[in-house]
């Protein structure tokens, strides 16, 4: 039976797959999230709007917090950086075009979704890597 403190890939897909549904039903170009049925819909704001917002922003500052305390600003702002050099070279090897504004979206949320997973399984990964531990994960047994 795993342990509390085993982590991997399926956990990591698993943050992932969360954190992509959270930037993707925030935003994205196909017109189908919140930011489309906000702006369809303001000034009016019904209940379900509300709650549909509410609920988003509570992804958002576990995911956000999560992320700064694993990764720190230094960390948050490599990972970006990470990613945007590979989204430079995507578009200097000829697999991906500036011009087609719509798919260029569907990446960059893609790798927000990725830079959010990675700084929400941070501590796991550096646990796995170098066996050190957060004092965040230890118990009081």
């Amino acid at each position: 039976m795993a342990k509390n403190t085993d982590f991997n890939l399926a956990q990591f897909g698993l943050r992932f797959l969360f954190a992509l549904v959270l930037v993707l039903c925030s935003y994205n170009p196909s017109g189908y999230s919140f930011a489309h049925w906000l702006v369809n819909t303001f000034p009016s704001i019904t209940p379900l709007l509300a709650v549909a917002g509410s609920a988003l922003i509570i992804g958002w500052a576990i995911y956000l917090r999560a992320s700064f305390r694993s990764l720190g600003v230094a960390g948050m702002l490599l990972a970006t950086v990470f990613f945007g050099c590979l989204v430079w070279l995507f578009v200097d090897m000829g697999l991906l075009s500036l011009s087609n504004v719509g798919t260029f979206s569907w990446v960059v949320l893609v790798l927000l979704a990725l830079v959010l997973a990675f700084g929400i399984s941070w501590s796991h990964i550096r646990r796995k890597i170098t066996g050190q531990v957060d004092a965040d994960d230890i118990s009081d047994n």
